[in-house]
């Protein structure tokens, strides 16, 4: 094989997951890299839990993060784009069925009829010996007439590949030389089942050599499936792809990242407010190095510079606020009107669940951007940062209006004098920042009181909160008649405070 050929095949049985996302990146990027081409196949023969809501889930997941597929299905329940397919497992069985009719007929599987209760008491057996389960081989020798006579009464065996002796050997394009010795493999593995359904382990290899895939790129969690799945291309006479098995995502205390510890799916992320550039570019540099210093890449500029020689061995850390740093930088690098479109539907959450009474428009919004764009860490926090600006009865906590070395009665009287001090120095028409600040500046100065506890008490009575964008862009934004009257309801609020 001369064209690089490479594939990504999540099962539907789930919503698209940072490991799969990332695996699915890598041989995205090697493809577009090697000019080859990258092929999405659904391994859907978990028929009870395959669904189309989470085809559905893995395709828009891909799609929204940029990773377009040379060939596969395009849509959930669409139909497929390339040469070789079907791409879905469930429409392929007639040749899983050829494959395996071939290794049966060659003497290179056999059917076993082991029931469930004696393949458990082996197991048992191997526990007691302290030893590792594998198949003993009980079927392994039955006579063409024994075979015969269980089929006659009902018995429907299940495909067993017979497992050469020796070692298995490769080398990793990650990993460096690999050696498995095929005994450690369990003894000889179903694949198919009795019912006829085939296993993972038959129907990869089967569908990997139909598309002439050259290199397979996956994570480091089947590396032990290797041997098994170099004994199969061998015996079924194909060509051995290579293979690259990229490290471990692991928690920050270095376990492995799950759904079960973990925070995985794609769609949480994007329902947070993380940027497709972001995450695309943090996904990239999850195990892999630009050897650089270099950390702001965009897919394309990803594209252009992978390369498998920088995929660490070790595991992978996945370090959310570093995620959400860099999810900052790409803000901060997005248009005007890209940046308002993207903010629009994080607003309407907001509206939704009551925490702001109206929608800014979007001039509105644009005149925000610059002590916004370069504050969000995510867009799900605008509403934090700046949704009391479209609160129409704020009504601050009487117990956060008070700063720690005040009073009731002193921040009745700071919040009193700062109104008359704004209402008699600053116009409706020059309401700017530079106009309000050094009047309240000397006010409090004046009056003996320090700076930060005036300015704080102001800012909790205008906002509601302790932490805003800076104080006087946050009174521009409101505007005077709105400042002056959220200045009185504050007031009003403590007049029954006590001290």
């Amino acid at each position: 094989m001369t064209e690089t050929r490479v594939r990504i095949a999540p099962s539907p049985t789930g919503p698209l997951h940072i490991g799969t996302a990332r695996t699915a990146l890598f041989n995205y990027l090697f493809a577009r890299r090697t000019g080859g081409t990258f092929i999405l196949r659904l391994e859907d023969t978990d028929v009870a839990r395959s669904t189309v809501a989470f085809e559905e889930d893995i395709l828009t997941g891909l799609h929204w993060l940029g990773i377009q597929w040379d060939e596969g299905p395009d849509s959930a329940g669409g139909e497929d784009r390339g040469p070789y397919g079907p791409y879905r497992q469930m429409q392929r069985r007639e040749r899983y069925d050829e494959a395996a009719r071939d290794l049966l007929a060659r003497d290179l599987a056999y059917p076993c009829y082991c029931t469930a209760e004696e393949l458990e008491a082996d197991r048992k057996a191997h526990e007691a010996a302290h030893e590792p389960p594998r198949y003993v081989g009980r079927c392994a020798n039955l006579t063409a007439e024994t075979r015969a006579a269980k089929e006659a009464s009902g018995l429907r065996g299940a495909l067993r590949f017979r497992v050469p002796p020796g070692v298995v050997a490769f080398d990793d394009l990650v990993r460096g030389h690999v050696e498995i010795d095929a005994f450690n493999l369990g003894g000889d593995f179903v694949i198919v089942r009795s019912d006829g359904t085939p296993l993972y382990h038959f129907v990869v290899v089967v569908d990997d050599a139909a598309m002439d895939i050259s290199h397979v790129i996956r994570g480091e969690d089947h590396l032990s499936n290797t041997p098994k799945h170099i004994l199969l291309f061998r015996a079924l006479g194909h060509d051995v792809p290579a293979f690259a098995h990229l490290p471990l995502i692991l928690n920050p205390d270095r376990t492995k990242m799950s759904k079960r510890k973990s925070q995985t799916a794609i769609s949480d992320y994007l329902a947070q407010g993380f940027i497709r550039e972001a995450l695309v570019n943090y996904l990239a540099l999850l195990g892999w190095s630009t050897g650089t210093e270099e950390e702001i890449l965009s897919l394309d500029e990803l594209s252009a510079r992978f390369d498998l020689e920088h995929v660490q061995k070790g595991g992978a850390v996945f370090d959310r606020e570093r995620l959400e740093w860099l999810n900052g930088q790409w803000i901060r690098k997005l248009e005007p009107d890209d940046l308002i479109e993207r903010l629009e539907p994080f607003l309407q959450r907001e509206l939704d669940a009551g925490r702001i009474d109206r929608l800014p428009d979007p001039e509105e919004l644009r005149g925000l951007l610059p002590i916004v764009q370069e504050r969000l860490p995510r867009l799900d926090a605008v509403g934090d940062l700046v949704g009391f600006l479209w609160v129409d009865d704020l009504r601050p906590d009487p117990a956060l209006l008070v700063p720690k070395r005040w009073d009731a009665a002193t921040t009745r009287d700071g919040l009193a004098t700062a109104r008359e001090t704004i209402a008699a120095t600053v116009g409706a028409v020059t309401f700017e920042a530079d106009e309000l600040e050094p009047p309240l500046r000397a006010l409090a100065e004046a009056r003996g009181w320090k700076v930060g506890d005036l300015f704080m008490a102001i800012r909790v009575a205008v906002t509601g909160r302790t932490a805003t964008p800076p104080l006087f862009d946050t009174l521009v934004a409101l505007g005077r008649d709105r400042t002056l009257a959220r200045l009185d309801r504050a007031i009003e609020l403590l007049t029954d405070v006590p001290g």
